[in-house]
């Protein structure tokens, strides 16, 4: 299968709060578009092994069924150790996508940080010829960071994508993460989801639009024009 795009996600529900939106949006316009949850998130105080697999597939009907698969990699230790960057490696390998999202480099949860690091780590292996990875060498051309971040910090945003139709989709995805994102809140704190949105909200005022999610990048992004520019 070759994706047009593969969102690295350290554990069900990452992909959904930082990209959602962009995912819904890239679906729309034709786009293959894949997840890969690197963990199974458990264990968690509400969830479980199987409630969790019924939330993700909730979930991902949602977005509108994308590939999706999980890795199996250990949740609470995950490293980017050599063994998982192989394993990373083949699944780029064996999907080809040609644009990567990433978690942002900076955050408080170090599964997390690890899978930054991960996928950075894989994006050169798969590349590397004269290799035991599976499958034929293959570079990634493009890494994005999006934001799922367990830190009080303002997105430093190198783009916003404009996710504007496809807001309450988004909403209703990350609903069906319930243990997750629902029966864990209480009713003298803002909710996720609607912390998410509001923020979602907040960079469509930036943009002009109604609704936009960040994203950063380490390397310059390139425009074939200014056709496309909002603002």
């Amino acid at each position: 299968m070759t994706l047009d795009a593969l969102v690295v996600a350290p554990h069900p529900d990452d992909a959904e709060l930082g990209a959602g939106g962009a995912i819904l949006g890239m679906i729309a316009r034709g786009w293959n578009v894949g997840i890969l949850d690197l963990t199974s998130g458990e264990p968690t105080p509400l969830g479980s092994l199987e409630r969790r697999a019924a939330e993700t597939a909730a979930a991902n009907a949602a977005l509108g069924n994308p590939w999706r698969k999980n890795l199996g990699l250990p949740n609470r230790a995950l490293e980017a150790t050599l063994d998982h960057r192989r394993a990373l490696a083949a699944v780029f390998r064996a999907t080809r996508p040609r644009l990567i999202f990433a978690p942002y480099w900076e955050d408080a949860h170090p599964d997390h940080l690890a899978a930054t690091k991960l996928v950075e780590d894989a994006r050169f292996w798969s590349k590397l010829s004269k290799s035991d990875i599976p499958g034929e060498p293959f570079h990634p051309a493009r890494i994005l960071y999006y934001f799922s971040v367990h830190l009080r910090i303002v997105e430093r945003a190198a783009l916003l994508v404009d996710i504007t139709p496809h807001v309450e989709a988004k909403r209703a995805a990350l609903a069906c993460y319930r243990s997750q994102l629902v029966d864990n809140q209480t009713a003298d704190k803002p909710g996720v989801i609607d912390a998410v949105i509001d923020r979602n909200r907040y960079w469509g005022i930036q943009a002009g639009v109604g609704a936009a999610e960040p994203f950063a990048s380490r390397e310059p992004v390139a425009l074939a024009s200014f056709d496309h520019l909002l603002l």
